[in-house]
């Protein structure tokens, strides 16, 4: 890496206390309060697990710590998506996944303009 390489790099200084959350606590704080806080239909259900539904109802995330179905094929999280314009699609999550990096993930799918 040469000095102006090196120049377009960020300056990223990081320490293992920044990293934590690359662990996941299994909470789903981080992804709930981003949906609340944009206005999504929430229910929660006696067995623990979460809807919400954007406004426009074409974004569904689901939190399933509790669903058998997703715990058999070992995810815990659940977004369905259905365009306007295109096929609809799912994108799931394991267990495992931190719940910032869903919610990293929902932030960047939501921020788009409307076609």
């Amino acid at each position: 890496m040469n000095s102006s390489t090196a120049a377009l790099l960020p300056a990223v200084r990081t320490t293992v206390q920044d990293r934590d959350w690359l662990s996941t606590d299994h909470c789903a704080d981080a992804v709930l309060g981003l949906l609340d806080n944009l206005g999504w239909s929430i229910v929660d259900t006696s067995e623990a697990n979460v809807h919400a539904t954007s406004p426009d109802s074409r974004v569904y995330v689901g939190w399933l710590p509790e669903d058998r179905g997703a715990w058999s094929r070992n995810i815990v999280w659940h977004v369905r998506v259905q365009p306007s314009d295109a096929e609809p699609w799912v994108q799931e999550f394991g267990l495992f996944t931190p719940s910032e990096a869903v919610a990293g993930f929902i932030a960047a799918l939501v921020a788009q303009p409307a076609r």
